[in-house]
This record gives C-alpha cells, structure tokens and sequence, in this order.
C-alpha cells in the first residue's frame, strides 16, 4: 500500500473534519464532530502510521539461502493452497480495485443530497477512518515477519529478496477496501435509515473488498488468513468509527471513554454506552 499518498492527504482534509455549512433546508447531520477533538485524533492515527511504515522500513528481505530453506510444508494447511501463486495480472487487477474503491466509495456518497450536505464532515470522517485503518496496518506490517505466498514458488525474480517480501501479514489491500467500501455502506444508512437500496449497497460494500482478496490470493501477495484479518479490520473500522460520531438523538446510543476507581481502590478504564429511552 502506498501509506505516503494517505499521510501526505492527511494535512490537506485534515480541515473537513468541521462539519461543512449547508442550507437551512438541509437534513440534520447523524455524526457529531468537533475539529478540537477530531483533529488531534486524525493527526494522531496519522503519526501511527507513519511510525509503522517506519517500522516497515527497518525490516530485512531473506537471502537466497534463506529462500532455498523454505518449504510450503511449513505453511499451516488452511493456507498452503495459495504457497507458490504468483500472478502479475492478479496484482494489477487488484490494484485497481482497491485503489480505485478509495476514490469512488466516498465520491458516489456526494450523489446523495442529504450527505453532500454534510460532505466536509463525511471527508473528515472518512479520513480518520482509513488512517485508523493504516495505524493498524502499518504497526502490525512493521512488527510481524510472515513470508509471502510467492516466495514458495520460484517466480517473482528480485522481489523475492525485498524486504517487503515479509509483509504478508496482513492484507492492506483488502483492509483498506473494506475500510472504504463499509464506511460509505454506513454513513449511506445513516443518512437514509430504511432505503429500499441498502441490501444492494451493503452487498457491494462485501464483495468489493473480497474480490480484492482473491486477486491478492493469486497474485501470491497473501495467504487467505491475512486476507480475512484484513477484511476484519477494515470492515470494522468503516462502521466503527463513524458509529462513535453518532449523536445520541438519532440513533438512541452514545458512546464516551470513561475512568475511575472502584470501591476497592483499582483503577479501570472502558467505553461507556448508553441507550436512550
């Protein structure tokens, strides 16, 4: 994943995180954002990601010895189908798809008038999304070595002693797919509770990034177990953290960090969730 272009976005839509002046007649927002709040958190996850693509880069790629020692018998049987794919085609293809559903998830939002009455917030929103996602990715990226799927094979030619040879664990590609595709399926329900076109939106929201996941899978970039983590993560975080911003009002649920002591004098920490009645 190329995390340079989201960081170096970051300080441009870093602003959007204020909700955007709309009409009178416009649809109250569901999300309740603040930019004293939302900022620091946004430039947070973005200083995160940074740190893990650093990390990234400190990792080492294996020598040709080390390439010869390997053996798919090592790879754990849910995975070893995919030991030794190697596709280029797969591997464009697949960057197609997910890079392509960063920029039209959040665009086809602005076809819906009520959002594109709210579209700064939406982008702020989106932002923090992806660079929750990529704080994710990233980290886990830099800190786990787990070989790639084509390193089994013999094909891939330099490539193969690159550093980021190690970095199957796990999949960005389909991560940050299902980051973009779920946040535009959420924040679309959000703003159109009850619409006859949600079965069709969340279905395409699913399978986009799984059919990222498949071209990952024969291009050899990743086992399929990095590929269901990663459309974990993703998904997750495209609901999640827009549902953190709903106001209570629309929804009957908030959500706040809370601390303390208890009655025996420990401290605890959580989130807080309440449903109005």
């Amino acid at each position: 994943m190329k995390h340079s272009l989201t960081l170096l976005l970051s300080g441009a839509l870093l602003l959007t995180s204020v909700p955007a002046a709309t009409a009178q007649q416009a649809a109250a927002s569901p999300y309740h954002t603040r930019f004293a709040v939302d900022a620091p958190i946004t430039l947070g996850l973005g200083a995160m990601s940074g740190l893990g693509l650093y990390l990234v880069q400190q990792k080492n790629g294996l020598s040709d010895a080390e390439l010869a020692r390997l053996s798919k018998n090592d790879v754990p049987k849910f995975d070893r189908f995919a030991a030794g794919n190697y596709s280029k085609s797969a591997q464009t293809a697949g960057d197609f798809l997910c890079y392509g559903s960063l920029v039209v998830a959040p665009g086809l939002l602005a076809l819906n008038e009520d959002v594109r009455g709210h579209y700064g917030q939406v982008l702020g929103l989106y932002l923090q999304t992806m660079l929750a996602t990529d704080a994710i990715f990233t980290t886990t990226v830099g800190s786990v070595t787990r070989y790639r799927p084509f390193l089994y094979g013999t094909e891939g030619g330099g490539s193969r002693n690159s550093k980021i040879s190690t970095n199957s664990f796990f999949a960005g590609h389909t991560a940050h797919t299902a980051t973009a595709t779920f946040f535009a399926a959420k924040v679309f329900h959000d703003f159109n509770p009850g619409s006859r076109a949600e079965p069709f939106v969340w279905g395409a929201a699913a399978l986009m990034p799984a059919a990222v996941a498949y071209t990952r899978i024969e291009a050899g970039k990743h086992f399929l177990s990095d590929n269901i983590v990663g459309y974990v993560v993703g998904a997750t975080a495209g609901i999640v953290v827009p549902q953190l911003h709903k106001t209570a009002g629309r929804n009957g649920y908030s959500f706040a960090p809370i601390q303390g002591l208890n009655a025996n004098g420990y401290s605890y920490g959580g989130l807080l969730v309440t449903k109005q009645l």
